[in-house]
């Protein structure tokens, strides 16, 4: 199994490296084959495998659906539909024609026992034709509603009388709504199937940087020995969508982000990133020690919940594309007095030996404002006696990132002395990234879960015992948020989300590492030219912060320790008769007059709207313009044309 995940590795990459394996020979039933699922995700991981070499000879597909389709319609359909969807760079007709010859399809609804009559029927035929050896996998791309009543009418079909071969499910998330509904549904599912039997797939582990994890972990002896309280400060997990319900609104707001992101994607990747080493790579070795972690996380009261988790829901704001978006209650579907929230944040604490009092943040919110997934592993900070009397004021603690999507990639930032005769420290960081050392071609994610399927891997796979402990882990947060009050919407569509995130963390006198990017940086006209080694640098030290409108963001006379950036919003500068005297919005920056003469705050200002700005500190400010004199103009030109424009306002020393 340990050779397994490293040539899983290679595979999904690009072919590059060791022989490849095909799967095991099966004829694979798709319940639902008409829907989304098949042709989105589906059809382009098996035309992948195909490419990739990772299917067998002796392989066929069963579709069956209500949709009034015949084999040739549906290989038609599929034929259109791998086009639009293949995530491949170039499109091999050749390889797709072979796997569309082993398409076949039956009407039929999944309550009609002469329906699977015909199924086994047809199975049979295709057995013997591609010398599949007996083996079926059956994947249920249907509501959980139906799990049951496939099983058994495949069971009065003979399925499970044969000998022949082995017979595999594979069912898609939800796996249950709370807690009852989890144990009810594999309850149902137990009655037809053994544990061995059943693989609950999870899209999110398929990614390459999700099992980079365990790889990362364990092959690496440099980290694992500070793998735990006595050197980790603390852990982020943070997943952000840009897009909202996307015409989802009707499924969307009976689930919510609790349910459909933390509880199942986020939980199994802590599970991951927290378990204690397995005795070995084999399945049931890493599903145990996953299993333990996740018993270990401490079950929250609802004083607890309401201490250590924030809920959100998206207003009116910008989408992806910077065009107004509509908000959440006005999505379609979705009933206008909605209490479902989109965004969620919690703290939690891993009750055992190696993780006793680290906190765990975990987050993740739709109509944010970027796409992506990551992990932050923050240690904690040595001490900074031995600085005395240099130019270091404080030291900048270390932090591993495992970079999920939409890069793919393990960043280390660090401190280093910055060039010159003093010693004086930066940020800098060392970064791998997937899409320059593997020539890989993007993958659904489903490809490394289908073929460890069709092999009998459930290494990536939940077990039962996992997913009813995960559900006892939400389950305190759903019965508090459904009976508390809720005053949403609270964040605006394109933003960084509820400043009741921000506060969940600065309570403990952190702040949530925003992982940002040049394109970001480049669009505040202070550094749309900027060179990409001071992009690199901003990257590191600039910080989020978020206001509501009407907060004071900084108060006339108090001493200046940072500059601002305004990223989202209107700020409004007062002066000392709280008249407001000028307005800045996107792409303005304030705050930098007090830091270039080391004067008190000249004026207050307040956000006019919610607002997501970033901070650049006072000793990152000096260490940037240190190097970089043309910078520091542009902010002094700025600095006096301000004054310039307001000095009637404010005496001499003010902004």
């Amino acid at each position: 199994m340990a050779q397994s995940i490293s040539s899983r590795t290679t595979q999904s990459a690009s072919n590059v490296g060791s022989a490849q394996t095909p799967a095991d020979p099966c004829v694979l039933v798709i319940f639902g084959a008409s829907g989304d699922l098949t042709k989105r995700l589906l059809m382009p991981a098996f035309y992948n495998l195909v490419c990739d070499g990772l299917l067998p000879e002796q392989f066929a597909i069963v579709g069956i659906a209500m949709d009034p389709l015949t084999t040739e319609s549906f290989r038609e359909r599929m034929s259109t539909d791998i086009k639009s969807f293949s995530t491949r760079k170039e499109f091999d007709a050749q390889k797709w024609d072979w796997l569309c010859s082993r398409l076949y399809y039956m009407q039929g609804r999944f309550d009609d026992t002469a329906a699977f009559a015909n199924v086994s029927e047809m199975v049979a035929k295709l057995d013997k034709q591609y010398e599949a050896s007996g083996n079926v996998l059956f994947y249920m791309a249907t509501p959980p509603s139906v799990f049951g009543l496939i099983s058994d009418n495949l069971e009065k079909a003979g399925f499970k009388t044969s000998s022949a071969g082995w017979k595999r499910i594979i069912v898609e998330k939800p796996f249950g709504t709370d807690l009852p509904s989890a144990i009810a549904l594999n309850r149902e599912i137990l009655k037809y199937w053994t544990e061995s039997q059943i693989y609950r797939i999870d899209h999110y582990l398929g990614k390459e940087t999700v099992q980079n994890i365990i790889a990362f972990r364990f092959s690496n002896g440099m980290f694992e020995p500070l793998w735990n309280r006595h050197f980790i400060d603390h852990i982020q997990f943070s997943v952000s969508e840009s897009v909202g319900v996307e015409g989802r609104g009707g499924y969307y707001d009976r689930s919510g982000v609790l349910r459909d992101m933390m509880q199942n994607h986020m939980f199994q990747m802590l599970a991951y990133l927290c378990m204690e080493p397995p005795s070995s790579f084999a399945p049931e070795a890493v599903r145990n020690e996953k299993s333990k972690v996740l018993e270990a996380i401490r079950i929250m009261d609802a004083d607890a919940v309401r201490a250590n988790s924030v809920r959100g829901q998206y207003g009116p704001g910008r989408g992806p594309d910077g065009k107004p978006a509509p908000g959440y209650r006005e999505e379609p579907s979705v009933p206008p007095e909605s209490t479902t929230e989109t965004f969620a944040g919690v703290k939690l604490f891993i009750d055992n030996w190696r993780w006793l009092g680290v906190p765990i943040y975990l987050r993740s919110g739709k109509r944010l404002w970027k796409r992506g997934t990551e992990i932050v592993v923050q240690l904690k900070n040595p001490p900074d006696v031995v600085f005395r009397g240099t130019q270091v004021e404080s030291l900048e603690p270390n932090r591993l990132i495992f970079h999920i999507q939409p890069d793919q990639g393990i960043e280390l930032r660090f401190q280093a002395k910055t060039p010159g005769p003093q010693m004086a420290l930066q940020d800098v960081n060392m970064r791998f990234d997937y899409s320059q050392a593997f020539t890989a071609s993007r993958a659904t994610g489903y490809e490394v879960l289908l073929y460890n399927c069709m092999n009998g891997d459930a290494t990536l796979f939940s077990r039962t015992d996992l997913v009813e402990t995960a559900w006892r882990i939400a389950q305190p947060m759903l019965d508090v948020w459904k009976t508390d009050p809720a005053d949403f919407p609270n964040y605006a569509g394109g933003s960084w989300g509820p400043k009741a995130a921000f506060e969940l963390l600065e309570r403990d006198g952190r702040k949530w590492v925003e992982i940002l990017n040049r394109e970001t940086l480049q669009r505040v006209p202070l550094f749309e030219k900027a060179d990409s080694v001071l992009l690199a640098s901003l990257i590191l030290v600039l910080k989020p912060v978020v206001y509501q409108a009407g907060d004071v963001v900084m108060r006339k006379g108090d001493i200046a320790r940072e500059m601002y950036l305004i990223s989202r919003g209107e700020v409004e500068a007062l002066d000392a008769s709280g008249k407001v005297v000028a307005t800045l919005g996107e792409g303005d920056f304030f705050g930098e007059i007090a830091l270039l003469t080391s004067a008190p705050r000249g004026a207050t200002v307040r956000a006019k709207s919610y607002c997501d700005l970033f901070i650049l500190d006072k000793t990152d400010f000096a260490s940037v313009l240190r190097d970089r004199p043309q910078f520091l103009k542009s902010i002094q030109d700025t600095a006096k044309a301000r004054y310039a424009a307001y000095a009637d306002h404010f005496t001499p020393h003010e902004d």
